[in-house]
This record gives C-alpha cells, structure tokens and sequence, in this order.
C-alpha cells in the first residue's frame, strides 16, 4: 500500500495583472509558472509503505511493518512516527506508539507493556511489534511518520486481524518449511557418512596395494 502527495506551483494570470511590476519580474513568474506547468518544479510529500492486511494468531506476537521515503535527507534527530489504533467494534482513535529520538510506548490501556518498537529510522523502517495479540486487538492501526521539512503525505493503515488458529495457508508454508529443514539436514548427515566411509575405503585399499619391501636373501652373494 503506497500513500504519496504531491504539491505542484501554481502562479495565477491574475496575480500578474493585479499590479504593474518590472519585465524581469513578469519573466521570472511565467518561467515560474511554466516549470510548474510541466511538473519539473514539486515537493514531493513522504512516502508510506505498509502491509495492509495482516493475520496473526491469538497469543502469538505479531510485527506492522511501516516503511517510508523521504524527500529530505533523513535526520534520526528530527524524524517523527505516530502510531495510533482504532478498534474494530468501533470507538475513538487512541494512540498507541510515539517515537521521537527514542521510543515512548503507552504506559496504560490494552496496549501497556504490548508495544516494542522494532524500527530503523535511517533504513526509512518504522515498524513496531505487538507482543501476545488479543482478540480485542483487532481494528486498524495507523502509521504516519514526519521528517521535517518533509511533513506532509497521508498516512499508512494496516487491518489487523486476529484469529483463534493459523489458516490452511500457514499451516502449509510452516509444514514445508519445516520439512525443507529437516530434509536438508538429514541430507547434510548422509553427504558426511559417505564421505567418511569413502575416506576408511580409500585408506584401506592404499594399505592392501602398497608394495612390500623386497627382502635379500643372507645366503646370496
């Protein structure tokens, strides 16, 4: 999910007429006015990126990743995330999570001692972890992040949605994954058998066909 803004310049004919003004004047706005026109002259607004739909089992922790861009070079000192909550079943918007050159999670309500932030502010990362989600969790959380002088941009939204089990679908990909792991190491353990026993063979037909020492005979001469 992708929220931008962009504000373009605009100077009004009407603004030109309104006064007398100088030639090097009129020129400077119609230039002004034609770089705007044709959109070489913007500011572009911060950039958000969330997941958008989000599903995590009850009990479990549960991570709303938020990222962004930003026009501006980014200054950890100056940046500003804002996460807030709106219930599911309907009420006022609380806020949640406020980071401003550390993290200051909510210190009572539903969400104390729930909220680690989990973000990396010069990786545009604003993201947050929710420790042991509920069914009262469920609702829509809201990311928004300033770093002046680049303030302006909507926001970024995540439907949370917590349920009593894992879907078919994740039970699937943690089935593979587990199996895919313990594929590979029982394969890792079979490359080492063989290759040790190739080793003791290798060894032992070395020891059958190296040539005896010839032995002379006292009474020869």
């Amino acid at each position: 999910k992708v929220s931008s803004l962009v504000v373009l310049v605009f100077v009004s004919p009407a603004l030109l007429l309104s006064r007398p003004m100088s030639l090097q004047r009129f020129w400077f706005l119609a230039v002004l006015t034609g770089l705007a026109g044709s959109g070489v002259l913007q500011v572009s607004g911060i950039r958000i990126y969330t997941s958008g739909n989000v599903e995590a089992v009850n009990g479990t922790d549960v991570r709303l990743k938020c990222t962004f861009q930003s026009s501006a070079q980014i200054n950890p000192s100056l940046v500003v995330v804002s996460w807030t909550f709106r219930p599911l079943a309907g009420g006022r918007e609380i806020s949640l999570f406020h980071y401003q050159q550390q993290p200051y999670p909510p210190l009572e309500g539903i969400f104390r001692k729930k909220i680690l932030w989990a973000g990396d502010l010069m990786g545009g990362d604003a993201s947050i972890i929710i420790r042991e989600v509920k069914f009262t969790y469920n609702g829509t959380y809201v990311c928004q992040v300033k770093n002046p002088p680049d303030v302006h941009g909507p926001v970024g939204e995540i439907q949370l949605r917590v349920v009593l089990t894992a879907s078919f679908s994740d039970l699937l990909i943690l089935a593979v994954a587990i199996g895919s792991t313990i594929g590979c190491i029982v394969l890792l353990l079979v490359i080492t058998l063989c290759c040790r026993r190739c080793r003791k063979r290798q060894r032992l037909e070395g020891n059958e066909e190296a040539p005896c020492k010839e032995r002379k005979d006292p009474t020869a001469w």
